[in-house]
């Protein structure tokens, strides 16, 4: 079943119908992106686990494909990787048009073992085939997940590295091919930092250093559930340096402390595109969490389709002497922004009567002498219904409060997740609003709160000034524009 029209996004990704949760295979091929991702072909509950696909030109208007990789006897397609095998190493495609190759695990039942499998396409992904020899690497455990495979080239040669996870020894796995076939072990990293939960989904991949491209680290994603900084399911990432054999994290960067790469309820494993350039690098994530995932799925008006994150470019940027990922939205098309400018307040002040069911508000308050402010959005003059985002000066803390609006979700659902930011009095914050949803950047993208939001009543944004007056040097609304989405 399908969710109802009003709650289904306009401004993310989500399936025509029925269970998702995490992207898969993210490739970027003949001018197309690729977005395969974990679901139900037959009900909206987490069972029958197979690969959707749906492709792209922009990464805002997506065309469905048919399923791509269907579960079978032998198990179920947990989540994986796609690469374009330039070289044709496997041999299943040619040197002029190589194919696309998956490696994704395959879990089967009985007995429970989660091992990894190859199957591949030589029709740019819209027909797979499954590699006869399947499982291609196995170690003989019931937690062995998730691959991440890409093409190393370095000091150590070159070769194809995948990364996968002992989910419950929380660590990540390093082996290498030469034809995406045979693999042998080459090291393992962790468990480190955050590991009340077990780890998943990880990737691994290098980034240059903003204003330094000879600068060039690694940085690992590991997503792991439960365990997030917001509860429930959650990814921190580790920046540090990989040889062709092991990944070792930096320890000048943050020491023990750990790098959450989103500090709200619903943003998990996260994972990149293959085959972009590396200043191209692009993340999506699966905008849930495995703590109520299933009761979004409930009643009639509180269902909204199970999406994606917006897709975020990836880079790294120094700030207060550490290295930190920063995320910026990418491909999203708005139209011209209603602004405006110098605006005291003191006490609460309604700045636009009607704000968007999708697009951008991008703010900056100062704070004078003030304890901070508060952004009330989709505000109807009442408190049911109403965002409420946050910011305490003293703590240097953002704060998102979001209710289960009028019918309950989930014990879990409604409450309020908190993100450190610099702080200071001059606060910029950009805030990307969708139907059922809020993603926050702060700190020039280098702090990032997303969550899901219950079906909202007001329309109104209001900006209010917490103990004193704070001055809006700036605040803008646009309405974002797509296939669906006229502007006017």
């Amino acid at each position: 079943m399908t969710a109802p029209s009003a709650t289904r996004p306009l401004l993310h990704f989500a399936p025509e119908q029925n269970w998702m949760n995490d992207p898969n295979g993210l490739v970027f091929h003949k001018g197309r992106y690729h977005l395969f991702y974990q679901c139900n072909p037959e009900g909206v509950v987490h069972a029958n686990l197979s690969w959707g696909h749906a492709s792209s030109t922009d990464l805002i208007d997506w065309e469905h494909h048919p399923v791509a990789i269907r579960d079978d006897e032998a198990g179920q397609i947990f989540s994986g990787s796609v690469v374009v095998d330039v070289g044709n190493t496997s041999g299943l495609g040619t040197t002029d048009d190589p194919a696309l190759v998956a490696l994704y695990t395959q879990a089967a039942q009985n007995p429970n073992r989660q091992s990894q499998a190859l199957a591949y396409s030589i029709d740019d992904g819209l027909t797979w085939t499954k590699y006869a020899g399947n499982p291609v690497l196995d170690r003989g455990t019931s937690d062995f997940r998730d691959p991440k495979v890409f093409r190393y080239d370095g000091p150590a040669g070159a070769y194809w590295v995948m990364v996968a996870v002992e989910a419950v020894d929380r660590q990540a796995m390093l082996y290498r091919s030469d034809d995406l076939i045979n693999w042998t072990f080459l090291s393992a990293f962790g468990p480190q930092r955050a590991v009340d939960g077990v780890w998943e989904c990880p990737d691994l991949f290098p980034l240059a250093v903003e204003g330094d491209p000879g600068d060039v680290r690694w940085v690992l994603l590991i997503s792991l559930n439960p365990g997030g900084i917001a509860g429930g399911s959650g990814t921190q990432y580790f920046i540090g340096d990989f040889d062709g054999v092991t990944f070792a994290a930096d320890d000048d960067a943050t020491g023990d402390a750990i790098d959450w790469l989103d500090f709200g309820r619903d943003c998990y494993a996260g994972v990149t595109f293959d085959a972009l350039a590396q200043a191209d690098r692009t993340l999506i994530a699966w905008m849930s969490n495995w703590d109520y995932v299933g009761s979004l799925h409930a009643a009639d008006g509180t269902l909204r389709h199970p999406m994606m994150t917006l897709p975020r470019r990836l880079s790294l940027v120094s700030r207060d002497g550490s290295l930190r990922l920063r995320q910026q939205p990418v491909s999203v098309q708005l139209a011209d922004e209603r602004v405006l400018e110098d605006i005291p307040v003191a006490g609460s002040r309604v700045v636009f009567e009607e704000i968007p069911d999708a697009g951008r508000i991008s703010v900056r308050i100062d704070v004078l002498g003030a304890a901070g402010f508060a952004l009330r959005l989709r505000f109807d003059g009442a408190d049911e219904g109403v965002v409420m985002l946050t910011y305490d000066a003293d703590a240097r803390q953002l704060s998102v409060g979001r209710t289960d609006g009028n019918v309950a979700i989930h014990d879990d659902f409604p409450g309020s997740q908190m993100m450190p930011v610099a702080g200071g009095n001059l606060i910029d914050l950009e805030i990307w609003l969708d139907r059922a949803s809020i993603e926050v950047f702060a700190d020039g993208g280098t702090r990032v709160l997303t969550d899901l939001l219950a079906p909202q009543h007001g329309r109104a944004l209001a900006v209010e000034g917490v103990g004193g007056q704070v001055h809006i040097e700036r605040i803008a609304v646009a309405d974002a524009v797509g296939p669906d989405m006229p502007i006017g």
